[in-house]
């Protein structure tokens, strides 16, 4: 399987800053995009950043210009950079990998996976 865990999530007061971080480990061959989406309470998740293993990157409007992802591909680690934070960027942060899998002599498909959250909460 492919495993990936988040880290960073917090509380922090309108203006400030956090950097989430996410590996993903297990049986994995190839990563094409990694990315963060978000879920607010009562509100669908949604795409915040996403970046390819070339480093094109993608935003939300919402974030463009606060936010600023990046990759380390040979650790299998994305980031996502967070300044100029607001209330409403509060909600749980989700960490996805589009990997595909080798094991046991066998090339899986690609598909999505995802982390279980890290919270981030901003303070007005």
């Amino acid at each position: 399987q492919v495993q990936l865990v988040e880290s960073g999530g917090g509380l922090v007061q309108a203006g400030g800053s956090l950097r989430l971080s996410c590996a993903a480990s297990g049986s994995i061959f190839s990563i094409n995009a990694m990315g963060w989406y978000r879920q607010a309470p009562g509100k669908q998740r949604e795409l915040v950043a996403t970046i390819t293993s070339g480093g094109s990157t993608n935003y939300a409007d919402s974030v463009k210009g606060r936010f600023t992802i990046s990759r380390d591909n040979a650790k299998n680690t994305v980031y996502l950079q967070m300044n100029s934070l607001k209330p409403e960027d509060t909600a749980v942060y989700h960490c996805n990998a589009y990997a595909r899998r080798y094991s046991g002599g066998v090339y899986f498909p690609s598909r999505d996976y995802w982390g279980q959250g890290t919270q981030v909460t901003v303070s007005s």
